[in-house]
């Protein structure tokens, strides 16, 4: 290759970078964003206390959907759990271990059946409603590296549909645990309202600062002098006492 067709090859490439370059300047003059393009509306920012609400849901105590779970829901749902796991007694373990009598039974602890040393580590503890309820969420978060690649049941129904059809699942089930006890009803958060305060009676409006012209004083009526009193009865005379009837006739008086 002769260094006129050399030359050629390298005038090419520069002329496609600087048509490139072109073009791209060319693209930032008409397609350049505008500022100040009249007024806008900024939306209002989402506060601390919403944003956490959304984050963290409110969560339904296990025991109480438990309480309303429907096993044949439950059977639907474990359905496509059968590829990998046998739920008849006795019938053994296929890719996953039988999950008949799994509720209550030690974690890792199926005979005959390889499990993950994920799981191995929780072969202390026990297939609780509970437990069972952390699993079905997320096997993986449960025990990362675990050989089950089963990624959960996000709905929480249908993870209690299905706890209750485990249930069925052995001669002995295991009781759900007791709902928990309904709260009494929380009295209202606004504060009441202040008793009121009875308002200062009125004083009565003061009497006229002008003196009053006081009545007359009327004369006291003049009692009429008492009579005097009627003088005493003169004491009668005594009668003159009769004469004894002697039989006589009267001195000086001759017959």
């Amino acid at each position: 290759m002769d260094s006129f067709e050399l030359n050629k090859i390298i005038g090419a490439i520069l002329g496609t970078l600087l048509f490139v370059m072109g073009v791209g300047f060319l693209a930032d003059g008409i397609y350049a964003p505008i500022a100040d393009n009249g007024p806008s509306y900024d939306l209002p920012k989402p506060t601390a206390s919403s944003a956490t609400a959304a984050a963290k849901p409110a969560a339904v105590p296990l025991a109480t959907l438990l309480a309303a779970a429907d096993p044949k829901a439950g059977e639907e749902t474990a359905r496509a759990c059968q590829a990998c796991h046998n739920f008849t007694e006795g019938a053994g373990a296929k890719i996953g271990p039988d999950l008949y009598g799994v509720v209550g039974r030690k974690i890792a602890s199926q005979p005959g059946f390889a499990y993950s040393d994920a799981l191995k580590k929780f072969a202390d503890k026990t297939w609780t409603y509970e437990q069972l309820n952390t699993w079905l969420t997320s096997p993986a978060a449960m025990a990362p590296g675990t050989k089950m690649t089963f990624a959960g049941l996000s709905d929480e129904g249908d993870r209690a549909n299905v706890l209750a059809y485990l249930r069925t699942l052995s001669a002995n089930p295991v009781p759900f645990p007791a709902p928990p006890a309904a709260k009494p009803a929380a009295a209202s958060s606004s504060p009441s309202a202040p008793a009121a305060t009875p308002k200062p009676a009125t004083p009565a409006p003061a009497a006229s600062t002008a003196p009053t012209t006081p009545a007359p004083a009327t004369a006291p009526a003049t009692a009429p002098a008492a009579a005097p009193a009627a003088p005493a009865a003169a004491p009668a005379s005594p009668a003159p006492a009769a004469p004894a009837n002697t039989g006589t006739a009267p001195a000086g008086n001759p017959s």
